[in-house]
């Protein structure tokens, strides 16, 4: 019983922190002010969460478990690669719908892959690892050159993140820009995937390793 209540409370000071984070701004909102919104005293929340940085890192985390029945359940009708990629970033979008103000709230944050609160920092690199799994999974419905294939799941990830990135930033009624940014895009992705594969694509591949060699601090 302790440990359920502990875990309540927990999830009443995340939830308190994310509407302020939501409305107010992250850099704006205080651990009073998430204290007070939680009904309890300063001291208390901090017993729970060292930082708001722990908050959002408790976030992310309860985000990554709770989408994987979700992931999973998107991807059980879908067909084909096309399929299964835009179902994948739907599934995500769909999840994250609530906390888009959120998201544009760590924007800042994110952007600077130093940052213990970035999608491409050291302290995610575990989420991150979940994540990239699953294009890795939707990746086995096609075949891919030898030399790209270690690469593609991180590379589709990465466009994944892309359109996340527009998709917190879109301005257009019900973010119908995304959409139709994601149709268009997947389909050529998936283009791509597929011409890869041709003899006549060995040249074009050279330099596509060397730019993801170079990203990745290799070369």
């Amino acid at each position: 019983m302790p440990y359920a209540k502990s875990l309540s409370t927990s999830t009443r000071i995340l939830d308190s922190a994310l509407d302020l984070f939501r409305t107010k701004g992250f850099e704006q909102t205080t651990m009073r002010d998430v204290a007070a919104a939680a009904g309890m005293a300063t001291g208390a929340a901090y017993h729970h969460f060292a930082s708001k940085d722990a908050m959002v890192m408790a976030f992310y985390q309860r985000a990554c478990d709770e989408m994987q029945p979700l992931i999973e359940s998107a991807l059980a009708d879908a067909r084909g690669l096309e399929q299964k990629l835009s179902a994948l970033i739907r599934a995500k979008l769909q999840y994250f719908e609530p906390n888009r103000a959120v998201l544009k709230a760590l924007l800042k944050n994110g952007a600077d892959p130093q940052h213990p609160l970035s999608p491409f920092s050291r302290e995610t690199r575990a989420i991150r690892a979940t994540d990239i799994a699953w294009f890795g999974r939707i990746l086995d419905v096609v075949s891919m050159p030898r030399d790209l294939a270690p690469h593609m799941a991180e590379m589709l990830w990465l466009f994944q993140m892309g359109v996340i990135y527009f998709w917190i930033t879109d301005t257009s009624s019900k973010q119908k820009r995304t959409a139709k940014l994601l149709e268009t895009s997947v389909r050529l992705v998936v283009l791509l995937i597929k011409l890869a594969n041709l003899p006549l694509s060995r040249p074009l591949r050279k330099p596509v390793l060397q730019l993801i060699e170079i990203t990745k601090g290799e070369a």
